[in-house]
């Protein structure tokens, strides 16, 4: 398992969209540990809960940053300084093991009492949010965007959605039985609002507020 913690730093303007994710063949079981920033992942199971201020794993927190114009970017970049405050912290965990995943993303420092999606991308964070590219599929969509709930669901994807307590802290896990591919998977994005199951909407979880590189 390797676990990555974040702090949200910094301020900018957010960039929307969602769209389908990478197609992909199941995974080869492995059991290093992997740690990064915010993602999640289509559940057998899964639960979110506010009011967590604490890290999974007592990882230290990693800053969020105000986007490079290029280049370069800061391993946490924030899109949206009223929604994901300069200073607010993230931490995410990916635990795969004997054929399944299990990640787990705690916050604090965001907004109190909101809702969030929260989901793993194909590409890393760049200076705008659709930088990160579409959703990481299991299964990948043969159509793009992928909003078609056969394949944008909390099975085949990464959904880490949460609603923040009174001090804006949220904690929430998800567990699939499925791995990443290598090279998959490269972020994990923090979006607007809880993220849509009907169809034509499914997937979609309005702007993309903050963006966390990692390679899962």
């Amino acid at each position: 398992m390797r676990t990555t913690a974040v702090v949200l730093v910094g301020a900018a303007t957010l960039v929307g969209g969602l769209t389908a994710c990478a197609p992909g063949d199941r995974p080869s079981t492995q059991t290093t540990p992997t740690t990064t920033s915010i993602s999640m992942g289509p559940a057998a199971s899964s639960s979110a809960s506010a009011g967590s201020g604490s890290t999974g794993s007592a990882e230290t927190p990693i800053a969020f940053a105000t986007p490079a114009p290029a280049g370069e970017q800061p391993e946490a970049v924030t899109y949206s300084g009223d929604l994901v405050p300069v200073g607010a912290e993230v931490s995410v965990k990916a635990e795969p093991e004997n054929g399944s995943t299990t990640v787990t993303l705690d916050v604090t420092g965001l907004l109190p009492d909101h809702d969030y999606g929260a989901h793993v991308h194909t590409s890393p964070c760049g200076p705008t949010g659709a930088d990160a590219g579409p959703h990481y599929q299991n299964e990948a969509d043969p159509v793009t965007p992928s909003v078609d709930p056969a394949y944008a669901n909390p099975e085949n994807e990464i959904w880490l959605d949460i609603t923040t307590d009174a001090e804006g802290a949220a904690t929430a896990t998800a567990t699939v039985d499925w791995e990443f591919r290598d090279g998959g998977a490269s972020s994990a994005v923090i979006h607007a609002e809880h993220t849509a199951t009907e169809a034509g909407r499914a997937g979609t979880a309005g702007d993309r507020l903050a963006c966390v590189t990692h390679e899962f």
